[in-house]
């Protein structure tokens, strides 16, 4: 099944929650937590992890980044397949407010949905059978390869 993405522009309504704040001693590093559910390549070859979120246990949203092509790319993955449920899965420019996003009943993910922003910040999370996480402001300017 073939699955797209829409971009929208900053007219439209999008509710985003305010992520989480960590603080941390000087040169500590967190440890990213292991995913509810492992990455499934979706969005395509170039495209390397640069930020995750678990959705409880439900799955796992992932923030992708290709280097080549200074896309962002977002996809939501459940732990486990089954049958269809609610999920969603959205990253915004932050800058421009430009989103993409993809809404649907589905058996094991959301997206892959794509967004032009390097060097930019982004906000982005995934809803699962009524579950949801968020960032927001992440990832600005920080390419990874």
């Amino acid at each position: 099944m073939e699955r797209k993405g829409y971009i929208r522009l900053a007219g439209a309504a999008v509710t985003l929650a305010a992520g989480g704040v960590i603080a941390m001693a000087p040169g500590a590093a967190a440890a990213p937590p292991t995913p509810a559910a492992a990455y499934n390549k979706a969005c395509g070859t170039g495209y390397k992890i640069v930020n995750q979120i678990n959705i409880g246990k439900a799955g796992t949203s992932y923030l992708t980044y290709n280097p080549a092509t200074g896309k962002n790319c977002a996809v939501t993955i459940r732990s486990t397949p089954g049958p269809a449920v609610h999920m969603y899965v959205w990253v915004q420019r932050d800058d421009t407010r430009d989103y993409a996003d993809d809404d649907g009943y589905y058996r094991s993910y959301a997206g892959p949905v794509y967004l032009e922003a390097k060097g930019y910040c982004v906000s982005w999370g995934g809803v699962i059978a009524g579950e949801s996480a968020d960032r927001s402001g992440t990832n600005c300017g920080r390419i990874t390869g």
